[in-house]
């Protein structure tokens, strides 16, 4: 219930996955009832694991707080059991096990293409009698639909690395422009290949167009900068029709990726909040309450007064800390005064 055990319950589940646990089972079986307030902490707790990838099960509640449960529709949201010894059993990540399946059928149909067809789409050279302005030489596979398979290779690719990334990317929430334009891309070399063939003169165009092109969307991340220009490189070998080595980059990418997040250990991060009142007046006693209480390192920045009042903060955040459930604890439920939390970056330079 609100006013005490509700929000206990919520800081306690949040803390437990700053530590890092990777599974928090709540037993209800002694809780005769629930409030709005103790609903909000168990969709916290349950947004925070799907958020982390990791576990948030409830375990027995009874008739009252089940209907509750039922009535909100959560009951088929949230994992509830109804003992202790099945929620603690070790379930199927379905999707995980899923996406290992497809990357390795998928690599190994490509290395399998490959090793039977050595010299399926690769284009002789100049020495063989190409001609370097474009004409393709006798015997090269380009028909269309050969074509558009290097195309739907270097797609099928490029999502498969995603979802390996984005399972592993578990400090930060997804990113679905990040995750298209990673597929994007591995067509897109894909598809110059295919353009360039053998053609010194289409590879100085492609070239020449390439530079006029300036991206401006910052990449906060370098591993996702890394994996763009490797999924690049797997677009190209597919492009190239050198199946294998596309087959074999994938597989060796996708092994990768969970093996270095062993290797890494998750790092606080850095945010610019900035916190608009309803009024001139801010409530500097609950922002500053909200921070302590969620263990956020704050530094004051800027203080502003007009008709509303705003206030910047420096915050450091962990790796566990959720910007829209520190976003919920500041509005209050709109009782507070605060009209409006936005958070961003800080500028560098």
């Amino acid at each position: 219930m609100a006013g005490g055990p509700a929000e206990e319950l919520e800081h306690r589940v949040q803390d437990l996955f700053r530590q890092g646990h990777q599974h928090v089972v709540v037993d209800l079986h002694t809780v005769p009832r629930a409030d709005s307030a103790g609903i909000r902490a168990l969709v916290r707790g349950h947004t925070t694991a799907q958020r982390l990838h990791r576990r948030f099960t409830i375990v027995g509640p009874n008739p009252k707080v089940g209907e509750l449960l039922r009535l909100s529709l959560l009951d088929r949201v949230l994992e509830i059991k109804d003992s202790l010894a099945e929620a603690k059993s070790n379930e199927l990540q379905w999707d995980r096990v899923l996406t290992i399946v497809g990357v390795i059928v998928v690599s190994v149909a490509l290395v399998g293409v490959g090793m039977l067809w050595p010299g399926l789409g690769l284009q002789p050279g100049a020495a063989a009698g190409a001609d370097p302005f474009g004409a393709q030489p006798p015997g090269t596979l380009s028909h269309p639909i050969f074509e558009l398979a290097k195309l739907m290779a270097a797609a099928v690719i490029g999502m498969l690395v995603t979802v390996v990334h984005r399972q592993t990317r578990t400090e930060r929430a997804p990113n679905p422009t990040m995750d298209q334009a990673q597929v994007l891309l591995c067509v897109s070399g894909a598809l110059m290949m295919i353009i360039i063939g053998n053609s010194l003169a289409r590879a100085f165009g492609i070239a020449g167009a390439a530079s006029i092109i300036r991206f401006r969307t910052p990449v906060e991340d370098a591993r996702d900068i890394t994996i763009l220009f490797i999924l690049m490189g797997l677009g190209m070998a597919a492009g190239l029709g050198a199946f294998a080595v596309a087959g074999l980059g994938t597989l060796f990418l996708c092994a990768m990726l969970p093996a270095l997040n062993l290797f890494s250990e998750d790092r606080p991060r850095s945010m610019v909040v900035e916190v608009v009142a309803d009024g001139r007046e801010l409530p500097m006693a609950h922002i500053h309450q909200v921070f302590a209480v969620n263990g956020i390192v704050f530094e004051p920045r800027e203080v502003t007064q007009g008709d509303d009042a705003t206030v910047r903060y420096l915050a450091t955040l962990g790796p566990g800390d959720s910007i829209e459930d520190l976003s919920a604890q500041l509005m209050g439920d709109g009782k507070i005064g605060i009209k409006h939390v936005s958070w961003h970056p800080p500028k560098r330079g």
